[in-house]
């Protein structure tokens, strides 16, 4: 195999390689991006067994071939050459090395047998469709940050992507939730998506695909099946396991009769919000809201450290109320919000909250109180 890349293409897709493969991991191979050149293209391919990546990019090809060599090596060494360099990749399968040459760089690196790479098996998706990117951006980006942690609970480990009837009609929905905060996420049903399989996308599997929604002309092609989903641009295919569990109902922690409504300018409550937990020594320290009308005070008292307090003018007409949250949950929640304004709904003290924003009631959501 031989063969020219211009530098930033290379870049690109050497580093979306390199975010798949696994640092430790018991089987080699799988430290290793498998590269392929034919025709006038050149693709590269990472797995770590649960989700794959394959990127095409355009390549001068003079001899055809494949080779698999080490994905973070490679990454590092284009990383470091200069802007606008062209990059030949050499592959000789008698020494068994990858020559990596650009300019007056030269680099020599081990390769492993392309026969040992594993590829992911292919899936008979049933469902497929068409999504722009901007939309599935908005609905992964906005549920992302209440995906759960906690081992045990595998199945909140990633965004519950399924079809719901949602405000204005059948929705593509994605939830997440820890048990300690829920978001909800829809968007008009994309045309062919109405049978989708409703999957849990594991969190890595997120985070990689936030990669290729960046372009906002790109449509992106979903295909879902009972084990798997792909996104793909032209270039770009990412390929995943979904979670094997089943998302619990959380139509039933979304409270539906919580009257006292508070209207308060989303982006001043953050930055309020973060000031009274500076003197917190934890960021799980709870913030006090006190709620009487059109004002509220936010409060944070840490014995060890200190206290602080904030006034806010705020729309708000129900009876005195005292509540307290989690500080880093509601930054995050706060955060989220694209609109001028964040509507929490209220039941008391000890019921979880609703919270969207403005008038939009496609993205909603939940937080669980705290005592303070």
């Amino acid at each position: 195999m031989k063969i020219s890349i211009e530098r930033a293409s290379l870049l690109r897709a050497v580093s979306q390689a390199q975010s798949v493969v696994e640092r430790r991991n018991t089987i080699p191979i799988l430290a290793n991006v498998l590269i392929e050149a034919e025709g006038d293209m050149a693709s590269f391919r990472a797995t770590d067994l649960d989700v794959e990546v394959v990127d095409k990019i355009a390549a001068q090809v003079e001899r055809a071939g494949a080779t698999t060599v080490s994905a973070v090596t490679l990454h590092e060494i284009v990383r470091k050459l200069p802007d606008g360099a062209l990059v030949r990749l050499t592959a000789d399968p008698a020494t068994e090395r990858l020559t990596v040459e650009a300019g007056r760089s030269n680099f020599s690196l081990a390769t492993l047998p392309r026969e040992d790479f594993p590829v992911m098996a292919s899936s008979e998706y049933t469902s497929n469709f068409a999504a722009p990117a901007p939309m599935l951006r908005r609905l992964f980006d906005k549920s992302k940050f209440a995906i759960s942690t906690e081992e045990t609970r595998y199945y909140l480990n990633g965004v519950y992507m399924h079809v719901a009837q949602g405000e204005d009609g059948p929705a593509l929905r994605c939830v997440a939730t820890d048990g300690h905060r829920l978001a909800r996420i829809d968007a008009p049903l994309p045309e062919g998506a109405d049978e989708m399989h409703g999957v849990i996308v594991p969190r890595k599997t997120v985070g990689e695909m936030r990669k290729l929604l960046d372009d906002d002309d790109a449509v992106i092609a979903v295909s879902v099946s009972e084990t798997k989903v792909r996104f793909a641009t032209p270039e770009i295919t990412l390929t995943s396991k979904v979670i094997d569990g089943t998302f619990p109902d959380y139509t039933r922690v979304i409270p539906a009769n919580n009257a006292r409504k508070l209207e308060v300018d989303a982006s001043e409550f953050a930055k309020a919000v973060d000031r009274v937990a500076t003197v917190s020594s934890e960021r799980s320290r709870a913030v006090k809201l006190s709620m009487d009308e059109d004002r509220l005070v936010l409060s944070v008292n840490a014995p060890d450290s200190g206290a602080a307090e904030e006034e806010l003018a705020v729309a708000y007409g129900d009876e005195h109320l005292e509540i307290g949250f989690n500080a880093k949950y509601l930054l995050e929640i706060a955060s989220q919000v694209d609109r001028e304004n964040a509507v929490f709904m209220f039941n008391s003290a000890g019921d979880p909250t609703l919270m969207r924003e403005g008038s939009d009631a496609s993205a909603i959501y939940v937080v669980m109180p705290m005592r303070v």
